[in-house]
């Protein structure tokens, strides 16, 4: 026959492989539910960006620049950004590089411009993002921008100019 000593141990033995069981089963479901809440997330932000590029209604913000000639410079002072709309294009960023003529040598034009008569062009990367390439009829010196965005908001912009060297920028979308 058994002593109780004997039954207590055996019980409590049984009782915390029960509870090691249950804590074992509530942290999966857990991490089940944060990463089905993650994608769910990630898959209403990716929705988000679609509509805005189909939409034409987005701001590309910049943060770091690219000139072809030197090096890149991260732009932290002044809120530089492309914004896209339905009916206009404006830019309002830094340029740093070589300009050829027709560009004056006593301020700083950068690359900004307005334009409301302009080519839109979406070509979808597969499961990476877009690529959109503007070109402004009524800018004098642009010939085309090449936005490339992912599927997550981050962006790069190239601006090829007539007169000016190639330029490029990293952001994300707002």
């Amino acid at each position: 026959m058994e002593s109780p000593l004997v039954k207590h141990l055996y019980i409590m033995k049984t009782l915390r492989n029960l509870c090691i069981l249950l804590l074992i089963v509530g942290a999966g479901l857990n991490t089940a539910s944060a990463q089905s809440t993650k994608k769910d997330k990630k898959a209403e932000k990716e929705a988000a960006i679609k509509n805005n590029v189909d939409g034409r209604h987005y701001t590309f913000l910049a943060t770091y620049m690219l000139p072809q000639r030197g090096g890149g410079k991260a732009l932290t002072e002044i809120y530089y950004d492309l914004k896209v709309g339905k009916d206009s294009v404006t830019a309002f960023l830094p340029y740093y590089g070589r300009a050829y003529f027709d560009v004056p040598y006593n301020g700083d034009t950068g690359m900004k411009f307005t334009s409301t008569k302009f080519s839109y062009e979406v070509k979808d990367k597969k499961k990476s993002g877009w690529v959109i390439t503007i070109k402004p009829t009524d800018v004098k010196n642009i010939e085309y921008l090449t936005l490339n965005i992912s599927t997550d908001g981050y962006a790069s912009l190239s601006i090829t100019s007539v007169n000016r060297d190639f330029i490029s920028y990293d952001g994300y979308l707002k």
